[in-house]
């Protein structure tokens, strides 16, 4: 699977000098925040792949105009084809706003989701606006990780996680990726970034290991079927 991770700043690539032959071969899109609705709209419309998001701390613009035919992730696991995408957008407070949050606020956000972790037997990638604290975050407050985002990862291990927040143009600070001590690598989607995904990477659909979870797919699946061929 080939996934077009974005995040920060619209690719002029992906948006003004479009080609549609830039999208082919991409199965599936995540925006990691702070990116124009408009854009996803666009990449959504243009490409076949769907388009996954989760916010960033600027984008307060999507609760009055959020991107068309893109699909919201927060504080979920969203199952893709058996590839399991929890979404926890936002960054550590440091002024008012819809998507800042204090350690303490992330917390409570990680706890609810726990439910539907359990539910689909863990996660495959961990999608964040925001870094692991520790991990390719910067000791500004704008810009530090959410130690909350560390506890997640050393429970669950997933294979990957993707965030923004931390531009390329901030210096050093800036790492494209890197591995975390539980294995798990972290991508910094500023810009664009891809991912190739193998597919013994992640669980086929319908058999993440959860009997509930497992058996509710397989019945889907068969009504979708029926409604198919009726």
């Amino acid at each position: 699977m080939k996934i077009l991770c974005i995040a920060d700043e619209e690719n002029k690539g992906l948006w003004d000098h479009f080609k549609k032959e830039k999208l082919e071969g991409i199965d599936l899109i995540l925006s990691a925040g702070d990116l124009n609705p408009d854009y996803l709209q666009f990449l959504v419309t243009m490409g076949k792949a769907p388009v996954l998001y989760v916010h960033g701390n600027h984008d307060e613009s999507y609760s009055f105009k959020p991107p068309l035919g893109c699909e919201c992730i927060e504080d979920k696991v969203y199952d893709f084809k058996g590839l399991r995408i929890l979404g926890l957008g936002g960054a550590p407070w440091y002024r008012p706003g819809k998507f800042m949050f204090t350690e303490e606020e992330m917390r409570k956000r990680v706890q609810k989701v726990k439910k539907d972790i359990f539910l689909k037997n863990g996660f495959d990638i961990l999608l964040t606006h925001a870094p692991i604290r520790g991990y390719g975050d910067m000791d500004d407050p704008a810009h530090r990780g959410f130690l909350a985002f560390e506890e997640l990862v050393q429970k669950y291990r997933p294979k990957y996680m993707v965030h923004g927040h931390v531009h390329a143009n901030y210096g050093s600070a800036f790492k494209r990726e890197l591995v975390h001590s539980a294995g798990t690598k972290i991508v910094n989607a500023y810009d664009k970034a891809i991912l190739e995904l193998e597919e013994q990477e992640y669980p086929k659909e319908g058999k993440t290991g959860s009997f509930l979870y497992d058996l509710y797919k397989q019945v889907t699946a068969k009504k979708e079927q029926r409604r198919f061929h009726d």
